[in-house]
């Protein structure tokens, strides 16, 4: 859905909002400006893991960077969780309360590498962590495993600096492929998941998760192998 879209939808669900065509051209504005707030941070971060995933392409033997994807939260997704939250649909809502608009997934081989990557990350003074969510350890009751974190980072402009806050998601190959699955097998969200396949999904990601922990002793044990281990670090802060 397009921010004109958006924004008639804005209209309809906060009639004080927005008072004549004058304040719908303002709003207009404002909300592509805010988007390119968060396209900037998306570039900060992921020039971030790029460097990283140079740096060990050149000088060490194994990088813990597969891929890395990212996204601007749809427009309308923005609304519906507004909705969802019982806020008011603002712009002001949407920068103060919505923490996730600007998106970033890197996936990894192992899953040490998953605290390593997040571990180097956190360790760059720009970096502020803001919250933190370990579904690893802490599996959804569906199954999902991934480590989230959301951040501010500083992006300088002509004539300020804005902290940006941005989600990212970093996981397995293997986490990030029963993920992508299962978002596919949710293409239909007004209906709710049979139990008997929720119950098969879970219990794959569980498999899968066994399969990612053998994976990560049999690498162990692979003389030579470099296992980026995150006890080499400091624990991060708490979260917000």
């Amino acid at each position: 859905m397009t921010s004109e879209l958006v924004l008639r939808k804005t209209v309809n669900d906060n009639k004080n909002l927005l008072m004549d065509p004058a304040d719908i051209l303002n709003t207009a504005m404002e909300f592509q400006q805010l988007l390119m707030l968060y396209e900037s941070g998306i570039k900060q971060i992921t020039t971030k893991f790029e460097i990283l995933e140079d740096e060990f392409e050149s000088k060490h033997q194994r990088n813990p960077i597969n891929t890395i994807t990212s996204r601007i939260k749809d427009p309308m997704s923005i609304v519906e969780k507004l909705q969802r939250k019982g806020l008011s649909v603002t712009l002001d809502n949407m920068v103060n309360r919505l923490y996730d608009i600007a998106g970033i997934r890197v996936t990894c081989p192992f899953i040490s590498d998953v605290y390593h990557v997040m571990q180097m990350l956190l360790q760059q003074d720009d970096i502020t962590l803001l919250e933190m969510k370990d579904y690893i350890k802490n599996p959804k009751d569906n199954g999902y495993r991934s480590l989230h974190v959301i951040v501010k980072v500083g992006v300088y402009f002509s004539d300020q600096k804005r902290e940006i806050p941005v989600e990212i998601q970093i996981r397995t190959i293997a986490m990030d492929f029963w993920a992508s699955l299962e978002h596919q097998l949710h293409y239909k969200k007004d209906y709710p998941m049979p139990a008997d396949i929720s119950n098969d999904l879970k219990s794959i990601a569980d498999t899968i998760a066994d399969t990612d922990a053998r994976m990560q002793n049999l690498a162990r044990n692979i003389p030579g192998f470099v296992d980026y281990s995150a006890e080499l670090f400091p624990a991060p802060p708490g979260g917000r």
